[in-house]
């Protein structure tokens, strides 16, 4: 890959600016969810080892410019320090003679945490004199925000190009994730892509027919698909009006040598609820009254057996009402399977977005797939071949 990691920056006495992403939830003054803080720590421990003095910037919810005290980072200190297991100082400010003078007490063994990047209105501009005056701070430019690097923003993108810049643990890790998924990947390759609207995923279905060998589609996208192939849906959540669309995608998969997996048969209730009566019929049996919730065990049959086949996955959307039991029981059962071939070797398992992180939590399945992404959007724009400004700043 065309760019650098921590291995190969010179880090002893250095202050390094590191664009991290510790957007957590917060009640009341205390961090619910730690999990984004935890993956920074590598990152950080690394640069202290080394002899390096981190200082972390980040933003923190949507202040929209405004000095918003509620969304101050101030509050995540004491979750830092027990983290990173060393002192975390805090400057009220991410420039200026504050943040200047916060970088100079710095002591080795310590860590500076400085102020929500977005209560400036021109971080989110990209603005380059804010980057300037970042830069300023460092003598070496970390970017561990894998989730952040779809935006161009100051501290993404214009502060990268300003330093020696490299990647950080968890954006490496994220990287050669990706990179193995799509880039390079061991053939077959198979993609999950399940959720509610095709509308929402025509680029990154566009993008994956011509780079995979199986697409399989599921939740209330697989509708749709089964609207354009003739198939009476019933009530089931689906876009009628993208049925063309769904149609040239299916033609040109198989122009392409993709071969799409739509469900076989289907498991169908007449109300959108936990444990609400329902029965499994083949997927042209939809009553008028039916509401499709779930694929089958024969389409789960298929699904496996195609995991079985492959030598790559990536993973992003559930393949029914998840949330509801027990129309959760077609992700959970695909799920568990991909994490068996994962564990004995056989295959390499990528996923991410919000709803398949929480499907693959809830099955069990997650901690034997080999990468799991937080990263939300920029995961999904990675993977319709989107070029990110953040990764593509440290490509310099």
């Amino acid at each position: 890959m065309s760019w650098k990691t921590l291995d190969d920056m010179d880090l002893g006495g250095k202050r390094v600016l590191v664009r991290v992403d510790i957007n957590v939830p917060v009640v009341d003054g205390t961090v619910t969810d730690a999990t984004r803080i935890e993956r920074i720590v590598p990152t950080v421990r690394h640069i202290l080892a080394a002899g390096g003095k981190p200082i972390l910037l980040a933003h923190f919810g949507r202040p929209g410019g405004e000095r918003r005290e509620n969304l101050s980072l101030k509050q995540l200190v004491p979750t830092l320090e027990g983290a990173f297991g060393a002192p975390v100082l805090f400057a009220a400010d991410c420039v200026g003679t504050e943040a200047e003078l916060a970088t100079e007490a710095l002591q080795p063994g310590q860590v500076l945490l400085l102020e929500n990047t977005r209560f400036h209105a021109a971080e989110t501009k990209n603005d380059a004199d804010l980057a300037a005056g970042m830069a300023k701070l460092g003598d070496v430019y970390c970017n561990d925000a894998f989730s952040a690097a779809h935006r161009a923003h100051s501290s993404t993108e214009a502060l990268a190009r300003l330093l020696p810049a490299c990647a950080g643990r968890l954006m490496q890790a994220e990287l050669e994730a990706l990179e193995g998924a799509l880039g390079a990947p061991k053939r077959p390759v198979t993609a999950v892509v399940g959720g509610a609207k095709v509308s929402t995923k025509l680029e990154l279905l566009g993008n994956l027919i011509n780079k995979v060998d199986y697409l399989v589609i599921g939740g209330g996208m697989a509708n749709t698909f089964l609207v354009a192939q003739g198939i009476n849906v019933g009530k089931s959540l689906a876009e009628r009006d993208m049925q063309g669309t769904a149609a040239e995608i299916l033609a040109k998969a198989e122009n392409s040598g993709c071969t799409i997996v739509l469900p076989k048969d289907i498991v169908v209730a007449q109300k959108f609820e936990a444990h609400a009566p329902h029965q499994t019929l083949p997927t042209d049996q939809c009553p008028e009254d039916g509401m499709i919730l779930d694929a089958g065990p024969e389409s789960v049959a298929v699904i496996t057996d195609i995991f079985s086949k492959s030598q790559t996955l990536i993973w992003n959307g559930p393949l029914g009402a998840f949330e509801l039991e027990p129309f959760d029981a077609a992700t959970n059962a695909a799920a568990l399977k991909a994490a068996d071939l994962t564990r004995s070797g056989q295959l390499v398992s990528v996923a991410g977005g919000g709803d398949t992180v929480a499907a693959l939590n809830a099955s069990g399945a997650a901690h034997d797939f080999s990468y799991i992404s937080t990263a939300g959007g920029a995961f999904l724009e990675w993977m319709e071949g989107k070029t990110l400004p953040g990764v593509a700043a440290l490509e310099q």
